[in-house]
């Protein structure tokens, strides 16, 4: 089911959006595919009555990477927290009347701070995204269960691999070194989460924005 555009999407964000109750959208798809643009204009949308909460922040740091020997496929499954991500998703739909802080992650240090998003508990949406929200392996599949919508962008393959390619070079690697990095982890992680598509209630084609 295709979302019907940025307006569209943006309506589906609304009717979650119930005073007094907590809801969970969780926006997933590839590498590269407009995840966190397309929350952006659905928070812009909405203003106070929703908070993105990204799944990056769940990154592991710089050096346990390295001491667990993952840090040259950062961004793979096993070099995030998941049950750390699980259990703040836990948090957020029950938040027993207090502020929930979450991590965000730091691209052009390449690090997550802690407490930087805070979530009051009068918030009726929160709308997290990420690469690995619909991944049918554990820990991850337990997040499913925690969203009430989840969304799967599937944009045009070419357009996704240039805007990573960039986003890489404007983030320190050489072009040359982007291009690797993006045949050799990026689109393996892509390869991953393709089937996660068919846990989603709207797949997202092409560009909603």
């Amino acid at each position: 089911m295709d979302g019907g555009g940025l307006e569209g999407l943006v309506a589906r964000a609304r009717a979650l959006t119930e005073p007094g109750t907590r809801r969970i959208l969780g926006i997933a798809g590839p590498p590269g595919s407009g995840k966190s643009t397309v929350a952006a204009a659905v928070l812009a949308a909405l203003g106070p009555s929703a908070v993105v909460v990204p799944m990056d922040g769940f990154h592991l740091a710089g050096a346990e990477l390295i001491r667990l020997g993952r840090a040259g496929r950062k961004g793979a499954p096993d070099t995030f927290d998941a049950g750390g991500y699980v259990a703040l998703l836990r948090r957020l739909r029950e938040p027993d009347g207090e502020t929930v802080y979450a991590p965000q992650f730091h691209r052009e240090v390449e690090e997550s701070y802690a407490g930087s998003i805070a979530v009051p508990p009068d918030v009726p949406l929160v709308i997290t995204e990420g690469n690995y929200l619909l991944l049918d392996e554990q820990p991850w599949a337990r997040v499913r269960g925690l969203l009430d919508e989840a969304w799967f962008l599937a944009p045009d393959d070419d357009e996704r691999v240039a805007r990573l390619v960039e986003r890489h070079v404007r983030f320190g690697k050489s072009p040359d070194d982007a291009r690797k990095w993006v045949r050799r982890s990026d689109e393996r992680n892509t390869a991953l989460v393709a089937p996660g598509r068919t846990r989603a209630d709207v797949v997202v084609l092409g560009d909603p924005l």
